[in-house]
């Protein structure tokens, strides 16, 4: 399936603006979309980036390559383990301590088609990592979010969900299962549609508690990432979908142009809640836009945070 036919034409280097005086966070930016998006943003000299991934080494080592593409740029690395709310706490805590604002929250982070198991946290793997720990950590971060807006009338939070989210279990999501490894429910590929439904929801429920900022779920469309890798881990039927992934999927630097132009599009193109495919397309299936659904997975995400803070 193509999804880079139609939509919004953008090039990076000719629409984003100046994003000087910004401060932004990408999770998951050491590798595939996460560090192309860095990448790109850090050539239209935003104050500070902040790559956030699982493992400070990782951060430093894609930090110091995009540093040596884009000579000037202040990279800041970020120790996050989504999987953790102690790593969570302990990485916003020292965001939050080390930053006066922030305009640009990009949750790009994410697993998938990974074996049955549990985050540290312990709720089912995909489901904790791509939608629990991203909400725990936006959650931190919102009061500066918010601070933020209060000066800046444009502040965004960038959700990374999937047309994978089209293959979520019936009902969408299966709450009193989450922790579990959920393993003799579902498929792999269902707990994954499971997560990225919730980061669409997500997104669609914060950008209604949270007008002053501007929230959206972005679908990527079928990039060629270490996503891919991970269906390649698994047996040999996994390994071989894997490989036809890698063939058939488009490049990081197209693929990155969904959530960039998100990111930094003039703010009276991108709709708060919106379900955008490439480019700038709104798209999701009738669960992604399911405003009871959305906020009862935002309900049930807020009980489970009760008592998770700085």
């Amino acid at each position: 399936m193509d999804f880079f036919t139609g939509g919004v034409s953008f090039n990076a280097a000719r629409d984003i603006p100046s994003l000087k005086g910004k401060v932004i966070l990408v999770t998951g930016g050491n590798s595939g979309l996460g560090k192309q998006s860095i990448l790109d943003l850090a050539k239209h000299e935003p104050t500070a980036i902040w790559l956030a991934a699982r493992g400070l080494s990782r951060a430093q080592a894609a930090a110091d390559e995009i540093t040596a593409a884009v000579p000037g740029a202040n990279i800041k690395p970020l120790d996050l383990d989504l999987a953790s709310f102690d790593s969570i706490k302990a990485a916003a805590r020292r965001f939050t301590a080390e930053s006066p604002r922030l305009d640009i929250l990009m949750l790009n982070a994410g697993i998938m088609a990974v074996p049955a198991g549990l985050t540290a946290s312990g709720y089912e793997i995909q489901f904790g990592v791509n939608h629990v720990g991203h909400a725990l950590f936006a959650k931190l971060l919102t009061p500066l979010l918010l601070q933020t807006a209060t000066t800046t009338p444009d502040v965004r939070v960038i959700v990374l969900t999937s047309i994978g989210h089209t293959m979520a279990p019936t009902g969408g999501i299966l709450f009193d299962s989450l922790k579990t490894t959920q393993g003799n429910l579902t498929t792999t590929f269902t707990r994954y549609g499971q997560s990225k439904l919730a980061n669409a929801l997500f997104a669609r429920e914060m950008a209604k508690r949270y007008p002053q900022l501007k929230t959206v779920a972005i679908h990527p469309g079928g990039v060629s990432t270490n996503l891919a890798n991970t269906i390649g881990s698994g047996n040999f039927v996994m390994r071989g979908l894997g490989a036809v992934a890698h063939v058939l999927m488009a490049s990081v630097e197209t693929g990155v142009k969904n959530q960039l132009w998100g990111a930094t599009a003039p703010a009276d193109t991108v709709e708060s809640g919106a379900y955008y495919a490439p480019v700038g397309k709104k798209a999701g299936n009738a669960l992604a836009h399911d405003d009871k659904l959305a906020a009862r997975l935002w309900e049930w995400t807020e009980k489970e945070l009760e008592g998770q803070e700085l």
